[in-house]
């Protein structure tokens, strides 16, 4: 029988943001649908509550999409458009 693998404490940590990265987009995704907010007439800066309330939910998903490409990106992968060229003559 193999013995389980030890998780040290880079590995533990690592696997503790990704439960919580993953567990927060669970949570985002049921934010979504602002069904609390259907049926008032609030303004906020004079937007409909319910479009400031996607703002505001748009720039937190953002946010959100930046922690996952931090943490959640393989290790081993060079950055997107490491070393490639663009398009202009360099000699």
């Amino acid at each position: 029988m193999p013995t389980p693998k030890i998780l040290t404490r880079p590995d533990r940590a690592r696997a503790t943001v990704r439960a919580l990265i993953y567990g927060g987009l669970v949570v985002l995704y049921l934010l979504h649908n602002d069904w609390w907010l259907w049926n008032r007439d609030d303004r906020v800066f004079g937007l409909p509550v319910g479009l400031a309330y996607h703002v505001a939910y748009s720039l937190l998903i953002v946010v959100w999409m930046a922690l996952m490409v931090r943490f959640l990106s393989p290790a081993g992968e060079p950055a997107a458009g490491a070393g490639e060229s663009h398009g202009g003559d360099d000699g």
